[in-house]
């Protein structure tokens, strides 16, 4: 592994805030420059860890790391112009598997998760709903839901079923030998409880070990929940394998795509694989997206090594009776990749989105480029670039920090009632677990959340090098170094 350095901590140097801008939108679909910054308070930035922003109703609330890493709660009402701070007992350590995850319950509760790599789980609840003033004991730390398997949790995933009840999944294990479980929430007693008497996925066949890393549940058009994700032998981010998918009705009852039964938990042997990629084939867990077709039909986009050994994206929908696989990019050149935790990877793929005109689009990052390329509908093949429908204005798309290679990143945040979240991250270094040399310079930058068109609320981080790619949170996994669209649900790369 080598020596690790020591983090270089000088106080008083960090000056990162983040920002609420009210924005406008034209009739030609433009956002208009009327910036009005609203400030809430220094955050950290000076490694990449997931930030969560979360809009209910006519409140909002932001999950952060504030600029000592303690992990921060801010509450609004929409038609306010201030921020409550509740600062809670829990501060971050040098990993960026340790987002934050939000999420509001059908009575107003607000649920939060964060801070955890293989680690205890750490869960803080509302003492009372949104609506009701919030004092700095209005949270109240748990740390346990059912009890049972709660020692060695990462990738915390809010999410509703079909009832609308509050569910929550999460890896217990580790990376090669894990589990997936989800507990549901109950609002009339405030308990959780096993969803699943048995875990959604199970790796562990005789004497040989592997996890799932996983891209949804997604709520399709049709109602319905589908799931895809490859197997990892090992930590090493080499060893992932066969692309795989699932779906469910209420995230109780999973069948394959012909609708046969799957017996839980989901092994290696009873699987419905789409895409056998053998271990060194290009696949890797953190490019993998669940998106829809003009039809409303599921199309899994995952990246993979061509038959020259070049890296590409492919494309795979179930039609007449079967997965039909087809490569979407034309990459002259290959992406390698190997090792552990949150990779230095300047790659990304994004769901497929209907285009309103009968094809598709899709937000991308690749070697040879990136941004949101038109994709026929009928052969699933990158046609064209398309112009981004919501583009970041300028005053928010700039780099604010002097250290050199800096620049602006977004991701995917969250949905809520009110729109679609969109995150602007700028952030500095690697995400490994190891704690780096960080200069003050690198953290003065500035993390912006504004409202487009009142129906879109988008958090901008910290500044980031050109060099690195962020571990995502569930919705992980869907970020990328552009705007993206849709929900964050999860992931990382380790």
């Amino acid at each position: 592994m080598g020596d690790r350095p020591t983090p270089v901590v000088r106080p008083g140097l960090l000056c990162l805030r983040i920002i609420v801008v009210a924005l406008a939108a034209t009739a030609g679909g433009a956002v208009a420059a009327n910036i009005e910054p609203l400030g809430v308070a220094p955050v950290w930035s000076a490694h990449p860890v997931g930030f969560a922003l979360l809009t209910s109703g006519d409140h909002q609330v932001v999950g952060f790391y504030d600029a000592d890493r303690r992990l921060t709660v801010a509450v609004r009402s929409l038609d306010e112009q201030s921020w409550t701070l509740v600062p809670l007992p829990k501060q971050t350590g040098w990993d960026s598997h340790n987002y934050v995850a939000l999420a509001v319950d059908r009575d107003g509760f607000v649920h939060l998760c964060a801070d955890m790599h293989v680690a205890p789980l750490v869960y803080f609840r509302s003492r009372h709903p949104l609506g009701e003033p919030f004092e700095p004991d209005s949270f109240e730390p748990l740390h346990r839901m059912t009890g049972d398997r709660e020692d060695r949790v990462t990738y915390p995933t809010f999410l509703h079923d079909a009832a609308g009840d509050l569910v929550f999944m999460y890896r217990d294990g580790s990376s090669g030998n894990g589990e997936q479980i989800l507990d549901r929430y109950d609002g009339a007693t405030r308990t959780w409880r096993r969803l699943l008497d048995a875990p959604l996925t199970s790796g562990t066949i005789d004497d040989e070990s592997m996890n799932a890393y996983l891209h949804g549940p997604v709520k399709g058009p049709d109602g319905v929940f589908h799931l895809a994700w490859v197997w990892r032998d090992t930590p090493d981010c080499e060893t992932c394998h066969d692309v795989c998918y699932a779906r469910s009705p209420d995230l109780v009852r999973w069948e394959r795509s012909d609708g046969t039964p799957l017996d839980l938990p989901i092994t290696p042997r009873t699987c419905e694989i789409v895409d056998p990629v053998p271990v060194g084939g290009g696949l890797l867990n953190g490019l993998l997206a669940i998106g829809f077709d003009t039809a409303g039909r599921p199309v899994l986009f995952y990246h993979r090594y061509d038959d020259q050994g070049r890296s590409q994206v492919y494309a795979a929908r179930r039609e007449n009776g079967g997965w039909r696989i087809r490569q979407t990019s034309a990459e002259p050149g290959r992406l390698e990749f190997s090792g552990r935790g949150s990779l230095p990877l300047r790659a990304w793929i994004g769901p497929v989105r209907t285009a309103g005109d009968g094809t598709l689009e899709q937000n991308y990052l690749l070697p040879s480029g990136a941004g949101p390329w038109r994709i026929d509908a009928e052969t699933l093949a990158a046609v064209g670039s398309t112009p981004d429908r919501q583009p970041i204005p300028t005053a928010l798309d700039r780099v604010e920090s002097a250290w050199p290679g800096m620049q602006v990143n977004c991701r995917a945040i969250a949905s809520s009632e009110s729109g679609t979240s969109i995150a602007v991250s700028r952030r500095k270094a690697s995400g490994r677990r190891w704690p780096h040399v960080v200069s003050p310079v690198s953290r003065r930058t500035t993390c912006d959340c504004f409202n487009d068109a009142g129906n879109s609320f988008t958090l901008r981080g910290p500044d980031r090098p050109t060099d690195g790619a962020d571990e995502a949170s569930p919705a992980d996994r869907h970020g990328g170094h552009r705007l993206v669209r849709g929900n964050l649900r999860g992931g990382g790369l380790g």
